[in-house]
């Protein structure tokens, strides 16, 4: 059973923080606990591109910016898997120096200190010299960079199924048994 926190960061990309978390859901039989932190600006994204704030009524532990109380800012609580999705080049620039000046940059310290496992979707195109060696230090350092670069060979039809084509690659990244395309079957 995993613990696992998602933060959702201002970068656009609001759909793949939505969609991951409805399957995360799906897959609470492997789950013991979802936490979730969502920046302002990503609230502020989520209502402008899915024009809702349904991100109140998810069913997941909620968790603000400066809320150093909770769980996963500590390696005592056993988090073992951290995806910030969509994830801001502001916030893999405060991860790779180490700064812990919020929460999401603080458990994503722990996470990595812990050797446990950090999932950064990355949103952002192009990328600059500063972006990439961000992305190498952060690589390095343990982390997995997995740009939201959606894949076509499942030919999807949908905005959703576009996003999902990640989505599903994050889920397998997490572990975590994901019923979805396969390339060769």
């Amino acid at each position: 059973m995993k613990k696992i926190v998602v933060a959702v960061t201002g970068a656009s990309g609001s759909i793949y923080a939505k969609l991951l978390t409805e399957k995360l859901l799906l897959l609470k039989d492997q789950i013991e606990e979802i936490s979730m932190i969502l920046t302002e600006n990503a609230k502020e994204v989520w209502r402008t591109e899915l024009g809702n704030d349904d991100y109140e009524k998810l069913p997941v532990k909620q968790f603000t910016l400066q809320d150093f109380h909770a769980p996963f800012a500590s390696g005592s609580g056993q988090y073992d898997t951290m995806i910030i999705v969509p994830c801001s080049m502001g916030t893999l620039g405060r991860i790779a120096s180490g700064t812990s000046g919020d929460l999401i940059a603080r458990a994503a310290d722990v996470i990595l200190k812990e050797r446990r496992r950090l999932i950064c979707v990355a949103r952002e195109t192009p990328y600059s010299l500063i972006h990439i060696k961000n992305m190498e230090t952060i690589t390095m350092a343990g982390g997995i960079i997995c740009p939201a670069t959606p894949s076509f060979y499942s030919k999807p039809t949908t905005i959703e199924e576009v996003a999902n084509t990640v989505v599903d690659r994050v889920i397998d990244l997490t572990g975590l048994k994901n019923n979805s395309f396969r390339w060769g079957n």
